[in-house]
């Protein structure tokens, strides 16, 4: 699927640039290997939904004013720490006859026997895989069929993802990315249960028969110590 996004020439930096979000823009830069850096205002609602599909995984034809489009990745998206809003975007402008790396979700299809019949609990320990291809080869996401684990020592690892050629999965091919775990049994459950109050009656501090000695002497000290005050007011 081919993405295209219009943009505008940036002039506004710095703490100038946040005006443009109130018009319902966002500021954003484009970037690339040999290519000279390029202020971008893009509009927030076209953006946003093509964030939704593309994510960081698809080529984007950046259309900027007039100029003729380029070809980039949306490399990194900044929010908002309280709201969530985009408030920066960056591109990264690819050269179709350079290699690039990108992070490429893995979608999970199907259901895991080991889950539906067995009661096992789906465990994913891999949601995206790190890529080397040429631009146009990129793949906007890998697919994993959860259906090839029927018990608990099946696992789906690395080796397993398919990916188109010219394109070079770059993690270990043994890491596993998702397994089926057993369910507890219910003598795995007491026990949680029990550890619990026992780690919580750790954490209180318990006087023993030298604590409490101690306690004895303070309050004796404690009780001559009144004693002798009492007798000075008296004497006085």
């Amino acid at each position: 699927m081919t993405y295209s996004l219009q943009a505008l020439v940036r002039t506004a930096q710095g703490k100038k640039s946040k005006s443009l979000l109130k018009q319902g823009l966002v500021p954003g830069i484009v970037y690339g290997h040999g290519e000279s850096n390029r202020l971008v205002a893009l509009k927030r609602v076209p953006f946003e939904k093509l964030f939704m599909t593309a994510g960081e995984s698809s080529l984007v034809d950046l259309n900027i004013d007039e100029h003729p489009s380029v070809k980039v990745l949306i490399h990194e998206v900044q929010r908002h720490p309280l709201t969530g809003k985009i408030i920066h975007v960056d591109f990264y402008q690819v050269k179709m006859t350079e290699k690039i790396t990108a992070e490429v979700p893995v979608i999970f299809d199907g259901e895991a026997r080991a889950v539906k019949e067995l009661g096992g609990v789906l465990v994913k320990t891999l949601d995206h895989v790190k890529v080397e291809c040429l631009p146009q080869n990129l793949v906007h996401e890998l697919h994993v069929d959860l259906g090839a684990l029927n018990t608990f020592e099946d696992a789906i690892h690395v080796r397993d993802l398919r990916p188109p050629e010219g394109v070079k999965i770059l993690i270990h091919a043994e890491d596993v990315i998702v397994k089926v775990q057993p369910p507890r049994t219910e003598e795995e459950l007491k026990a949680e249960l029990a550890e619990a109050p026992e780690a919580a009656a750790e954490a209180v501090p318990v006087v023993g028969k030298e604590g409490k000695e101690q306690e004895a002497e303070q309050e004796k000290e404690t009780s001559k110590e009144a004693e002798k005050e009492s007798g000075k007011k008296t004497g006085g």
